[in-house]
């Protein structure tokens, strides 16, 4: 059963990725300038750490993060290591050549600037174009687009608990099926391994 359960949860992981592979976050944005806002702040020029508390929002190009508090530690080639918490944190960006957004949330957002990769810790939820993500940690590659999703209990690597993953995925029509004009009905797909 724990294998049929473990399969399952590959195959959604699958579907989901190949079904949004097309999703990569506005390129301009990783050259853009950062800014930020907070109620207060605390700049450690030695070490590079700068601690933003109260209402944070941290703008970089189409790229928002909100949270009680955000942590930004730039490296010497200027990439940033953002790790912002609250409850929850907020994350918000255009993807590449459409008008759309992809958000996240979760009690803990760790963004890689470098790496282009946002880990969202509890209660992690990632929404793009209708199509949506739940679980306990989610690892988001803004750049490819791919994600992986986890329902297990992280905090004790060693003993893995039974979780439970959520995705919903919108169907997407052939262009050749839909009219010109026409709207896709909404239609919304779970797909979830069942709990042992």
């Amino acid at each position: 059963m724990n294998q049929l359960k473990n399969n399952l949860l590959t195959l959604s992981c699958l579907l989901l990725c190949a079904h949004m592979s097309l999703s990569h976050a506005e390129r301009g944005d990783r050259d853009k300038p950062m800014q930020m806002e907070a109620d207060q702040v605390t700049v450690d020029d030695i070490n590079q750490t700068s601690t933003f508390e109260g209402n944070v929002q941290m703008h970089q190009g189409t790229l928002l993060i909100e949270a009680s508090k955000i942590v930004v530690t730039q490296d010497k080639n200027g990439n940033s290591q953002v790790n912002a918490s609250g409850l929850p944190a907020h994350f918000r960006q255009k993807r590449d050549g459409l008008n759309e957004y992809a958000e996240g949330f979760g009690e803990r957002i760790e963004y890689d600037s470098k790496m282009e990769i946002a880990n969202i810790y509890g209660q992690a939820r990632v929404k793009r174009n209708g199509d949506d993500v739940q679980g306990e940690h989610i690892i988001y590659n803004t750049k490819s687009g791919v994600f992986q999703v986890f329902g297990a209990d992280e905090k004790n690597p060693g003993t893995r608990k039974p979780g439970r993953v959520t995705i919903v995925i919108q169907p997407k029509e052939p262009a050749s099926a839909v009219a010109p004009n026409a709207q896709p009905a909404p239609n919304k797909t779970t797909v979830a391994p069942t709990p042992q």
